[in-house]
């Protein structure tokens, strides 16, 4: 994976994006018993974990913009696993070297946004994942102007963005939205940034 990214910066590449879905296995009730199961861990892992994503992106030249995504599955409209930020916030947002964290924050699975007071200041833009890609379902902007303001009680609304919580498919199977419902909801994304960054 390094030198890959190293080739993309090499090339021009702008944006450099991880998937690192794995992260949200340290809250997950069901992965953290099988954790413990084997016999290992949780925190030795974690820390393993997040010095290998460090490692792919470090020493990196260029003017590459390096993000990491963080979800809890994202599969035929379907989830691996649930639990909040709070047991590897602080650890996560302190340790990890990327300049944007995705998170996905669409539904109650993901907890609240009392984590994200661990975020340094002048540190990572976080991008608030809000807009499911699991449903058509679309998200009103009231709604999200609301999430965002409560966001902003943990973290300066200068270090926030706004996205999908996760792709419109994968690799195994595509979620259950139509094409029309997938454009609405980047047009709604579009119409709140406006409203809230200008």
């Amino acid at each position: 994976q390094k030198r890959m990214v190293d080739e993309l910066v090499e090339a021009g590449c702008e944006y450099v994006q991880l998937d690192e879905p794995s992260y949200t296995g340290y809250v997950d009730r069901e992965t953290l018993a099988r954790i413990a199961a084997r016999g290992e861990d949780p925190m030795k892992n974690l820390v393993r974990a997040v010095d290998a994503s460090n490692a792919v992106i470090e020493g990196s030249s260029g003017k590459s913009c390096f993000g990491i995504h963080i979800c809890r599955g994202n599969r035929a409209s379907m989830w691996h696993r649930e639990g909040s930020y709070d047991g590897i916030a602080d650890y996560l947002f302190n340790n990890l070297k990327f300049d944007r964290m995705l998170l996905e924050y669409d539904t109650e699975r993901a907890g609240g946004f009392e984590p994200l007071r661990f975020v340094p200041k002048n540190g990572p833009t976080v991008v608030l994942g809000l807009i499911t890609t699991k449903t058509g379902d679309l998200e009103t902007v009231d709604d999200l102007l609301g999430r965002i303001e409560d966001a902003q009680r943990y973290i300066d609304i200068d270090q926030l963005a706004l996205s999908p919580q996760c792709g419109f498919a994968s690799g195994i199977g595509g979620n259950y939205l139509s094409e029309d419902q997938q454009w609405q909801k980047f047009e709604l994304i579009m119409e709140v940034a406006e409203k809230v960054w200008g």
